[in-house]
């Protein structure tokens, strides 16, 4: 019986050493440990309110792209009394800053796509109606990459190691213009395409877009193999249109958007496991999936509209499980959104805007999980 009383009180004193050592820990910790361990614990983490520099009111947002926990960048345009004037702010992993050293960050235009190529980072930029590339070395220096022709209207870019496109309209229609480092060329697409409403790659010979048809077909997802755009015959569900696609690790792809039954639309999710597509339906409504990323949990996350004006929303889907979380309370806010969304290490960020009763819209940042 003593032999029993002293293993309880030794199991008794372990017990409160551990509850002692728990105390002592963050809370960051425990939460970057409790994820790393479960994926599916971001999903009870808070989102959190990061400061951003304000820009001039309102602002609009057009992609947030991250290479790592240290660095993420974020663009788009605010106004000016003559127009809007380009937009950039880098995350350092703790804070947002704003940058104005590119060549002409104080004339009219806006800043597109990120695109991270190496060591250099690629931004798409048009000013004067002409689209351009900028590029910023490790060392941080910029240059400028112009395209051969100026297009009316520019609806996508993607760059990787050896190859760029742009994709876009001018008055004799579709305009696919590639560049392989040196001189940008024409390429042609399959009959029929009207014009890419999208584009993203992986390598210099594997590059997809989704395109619209006049075919009847309606959109249709075709690829590039380095030497033809072909279409992909991907079996997208009828009557629909792709918001975005996620080309991913070990040659897996998800693709996601909406599809309408009598005017009324519904997502899909399309996912490509290497070997067949599975199509699934999230209950998602007909929310805008064109900021969807996977998140650091494997997750898929994306902001939708929220139904609480000082709060932003975000979805989270596993498998056909829908989870849903909100952004910090934002005090005499009437509409917060998150536009875009990234993973930056182990956390999500997102970049939107925010509007407080009696001002214009600005913009705003929220981080859920990573460092405190």
């Amino acid at each position: 019986m003593n032999g029993l009383r002293a293993l309880r009180t030794l199991r008794a004193v372990g017990f409160c050493v551990v509850i002692a050592c728990a105390a002592v820990v963050s809370p960051a910790a425990v939460v970057s440990s409790a994820t790393a361990a479960d994926p599916g614990a971001a999903e009870h983490a808070a989102w959190s309110a990061v400061p951003v520099p304000a820009a001039a009111p309102p602002p609009s947002v057009s992609d947030l792209a991250a290479r790592g926990p240290d660095e993420a960048w974020a663009t788009g345009a605010e106004q000016a009394a003559d127009g809007p004037r380009p937009m950039l702010y880098r995350w350092d992993g703790t804070a947002w800053s704003r940058d104005t050293t590119f060549p002409g960050a104080g004339e009219p235009g806006r800043l597109g796509k990120v695109q991270f190529v190496d060591d250099e980072t690629w931004i798409f930029r048009t000013r004067d109606g002409a689209g351009e590339i900028l590029r910023r070395s490790a060392e941080g220096a910029w240059s400028t990459v112009p395209l051969p022709q100026t297009l009316w209207t520019y609806q996508d870019f993607v760059a990787v190691p050896g190859a760029a496109w742009v994709v876009g309209e001018d008055s004799t229609g579709l305009k696919v213009l590639h560049y392989d480092g040196s001189r940008w060329t024409p390429q042609p697409t399959p009959d029929g395409v009207l014009y890419l409403m999208g584009i993203t790659a992986r390598t210099a010979t594997d590059a997809w877009a989704w395109a619209d048809t006049g075919t009847g077909a309606g959109t249709v997802v075709l690829r590039w193999d380095g030497t033809e755009w072909r279409d992909a015959k991907v079996p997208l569900p009828t009557n629909s249109n792709v918001h975005t696609m996620l080309l991913e690790p070990y040659g897996r792809m998800t693709i996601v958007g909406s599809q309408y039954t009598d005017g009324v639309g519904r997502t899909y999710l399309m996912t490509w496991n290497g070997h067949a597509w599975r199509t699934t339906y999230p209950a998602l409504g007909e929310a805008s999936t064109s900021a969807m990323v996977r998140g650091p949990d494997r997750a898929l996350w994306l902001p939708v509209r929220s139904d609480r004006a000082f709060q932003s929303k975000y979805a989270r889907l596993e498998g056909r499980r829908i989870t849903y979380s909100y952004g910090p309370e934002r005090t005499n806010a009437i509409d917060v959104k998150p536009r875009a969304l990234a993973t930056v290490g182990d956390s999500l960020l997102s970049f939107g805007t925010v509007e407080i009763y009696g001002s214009k819209p600005n913009l705003m940042s929220e981080r859920l999980g990573g460092r405190s």
